[in-house]
């Protein structure tokens, strides 16, 4: 469990309806130019990451947002912006606050196609890209489910009712203690008089939702070129029983990105939460240049 606390900060960004701002954590040293982005998932926060990131701290400075829409962050005013342009734009503009001319990217299902949006551009500043449990494919079953829970109510009487309900919808991410779940999951909840309710903005339903046929093969589309443009090394991690990430398509990446591998992760399906000391070896293992 966490022994420390982040720093905790946030940067101001564009969209076509205004400004919003973006919260993030923060661990490690603020001098050190080595940094570790790590991003979550659709309905998830930076504070997934904690455990992750104090076992990266004496290596990197970390540093895990919230994505607009989602935990500390402002919601934007027009719904029609919750989609990968607008987030891949927000992380430019918290990476010119850091600073820095590189990172190395952690990116959780919906960060991991941030990271790819942004990996895929010329000039990028990513430099290795560690993809958990998704790709430029995505299984429509896994989108059918997160379709039926994504933006309904809800409101609990108790926090431990909230986190019951947060283990319907995602025991895939496989076995927790309840203290570690209740680390991950508290900081998606709020209260909002005397209930409990979720913290990210509903409204990111809107174009989840409205997605075609068309709309999803050319997203597809330009998620494979990047894959394909990214100079970087790449892993891909595959929960074992993911129904978003296929092994077809994981295999299918190896085989079309220029250094890319995989790694699957026995026991959990979507998504694995690197909480634990053997995930984390995994991404300690690949982003430490020394390793061999």
């Amino acid at each position: 469990m966490p022994t420390t606390s982040p720093r905790l900060s946030s940067v101001q960004c564009l969209s076509p309806s205004g400004l919003h701002r973006v919260a993030y954590a923060e661990w490690g040293d603020p001098a050190n130019p080595r940094v570790l982005v790590c991003v979550h998932g659709l309905t998830r926060s930076g504070r997934d990451f904690d455990i992750l990131a104090q076992a990266f701290a004496d290596e990197y400075r970390v540093v895990c947002p919230d994505i607009v829409g989602r935990g500390q962050s402002d919601w934007l005013r027009n719904p029609a912006g919750y989609a990968i342009p607008q987030y891949v734009a927000d992380m430019v503009s918290l990476l010119a606050r850091l600073d820095v001319e590189t990172v190395d990217w952690f990116g959780t299902s919906m960060g991991g196609l941030i990271g790819l949006g942004l990996a895929g551009l010329p000039d990028s500043p990513i430099r290795k890209l560690l993809l958990n449990d998704v790709g430029p494919r995505l299984d429509a079953a896994a989108l059918g489910r997160i379709a039926e829970y994504l933006g309904q109510p809800a409101a609990f009487a108790t926090d431990a009712e909230a986190l019951d309900y947060l283990w319907s919808i995602s025991s895939s991410f496989g076995p927790h203690t309840p203290e570690e779940w209740r680390a991950l999951n508290m900081p998606l909840l709020r209260r909002d008089g005397d209930a409990w309710t979720l913290r990210y903005d509903p409204a990111i339903a809107v174009p989840f939702t409205a997605v075609t046929a068309e709309t999803a093969a050319a997203g597809e589309a330009m998620l494979w070129s990047a894959l394909e443009a990214f100079p970087g090394e790449i892993m891909v991690v595959r929960g074992e029983h993911s129904d978003l990430l296929s092994s077809e398509t994981a295999a299918e990446m190896v085989q079309r990105g220029q250094h890319v591998r995989s790694v699957e992760i026995q026991g959990v399906g979507h998504a694995p939460t690197f909480v634990r000391p053997g995930q984390i070896r995994v991404a300690r293992e690949f982003f430490d240049d020394q390793a061999v």
